[in-house]
This record gives C-alpha cells, structure tokens and sequence, in this order.
C-alpha cells in the first residue's frame, strides 16, 4: 500500500504534467488562478455564513436592482482596472505603457504566479467585474439602502460617462 506521501507526490506530478499539456510552455499560472478561485469559494461561504447567522434575508432583485447592479458593477470594474487614479493599486503587478484610451492607461501585466494571476484581475475590468458584483450583492443583503445608493451613483457616472461620448462623438460628425 502506498505511503500517503507517495500518493499525494503522484497526483502533484499528475497535475504538474496537465498543467503543462494544457499551457504548452507557456506562463499561464494555473496553480494561481485556482488559488484565485479557492479565495472567492471561500469569501461566498463564507458571506453565506454570515448571512445565515445574521438571519439576513436574500433579496428578491427587482429588474430596477439588476439594471443599478450592471451599472454599478461596469463602472466599479473599469475604476479599479483602467483609471489613472486607481493606478497605484495596479502599479505592483503592472507595468506602465501610456495612454490607451480617453483617460485610460496603457498596462501590461508583470511578473509570474500569484503576481501575474493578481495582475490579470486587476487591469481586465471583465475579471474584476465578478469580484465587485459578488460585492455588490453581499452589500444588498447586509446593506441594501447603502448599496442601492452607491450603485445608484456609479450607474449614473457610468451614464455620465456614455453621454460625453456620444457628445464627442456628435461634435465629430458635426465638424466633417
């Protein structure tokens, strides 16, 4: 009979191996990214427990409440992933390349593992959009008022953030 040892060094090697098949030499850090998914498990459950000991209620989201969530939700992930404010919580996991688009930086993610893993989700606003949603709803259970108001404010600065290109986009059509 196998030594536990032996049998966890097999499947170590075992991953290792389909890690490898799957990224072709390539630095894709899966061991990362399963980290990543192993803390977000644990933050649901963990919100769950809360809930449940708190004898929080889930909310039923009206389409009024998914519509402020989208909103607040698009705004949030592209503050946290592409604003120049916000760069300093990117700048140990990217490297600065200019400008990329209207007051958007230009990053490439830097380093290997949990950095690279960390980078990917803090410059890609789809990626960080999961992670403030869950946000956003965890605050609609433990605080719906609050949370309503905040995705209140965020949909309409990302309407605000609509209508000033639609007005550039109409100044150029108006200037040809």
């Amino acid at each position: 009979m196998p030594s536990p040892d032996d049998a966890r060094g097999r499947l170590r090697r075992d991953l290792e191996e389909e890690g490898d098949a799957y990224t072709g030499g390539e630095d894709h850090p899966l061991e990362a990214y399963a980290g990543a998914m192993g803390v977000y498990v644990a933050g649901i459950a963990a919100l769950s427990a809360a809930a449940r000991l708190a004898r929080r209620q889930l909310p039923d989201p009206s389409p009024w409440d998914v519509v402020l969530c989208a909103g607040a939700t698009h705004r949030l992930s592209r503050l946290v992933a592409k604003d120049p404010v916000t760069s300093p919580l990117r700048a140990p996991f990217a490297r600065y390349r200019g400008v990329e688009g209207p007051a958007e930086p230009a990053e490439d993610v830097r380093g290997s593992g949990a950095r690279k893993a960390v980078g990917e989700l803090l410059t890609c606003p789809f990626c960080t959009g999961m992670w403030i949603s869950t946000g956003i709803a965890a605050g609609l259970v433990f605080a719906p008022r609050a949370t309503r108001l905040a995705s209140a404010t965020l949909t309409a600065l990302a309407c605000s953030d609509l209508l000033h290109f639609a007005r550039v986009r109409m100044q150029q059509s108006a200037g040809e």
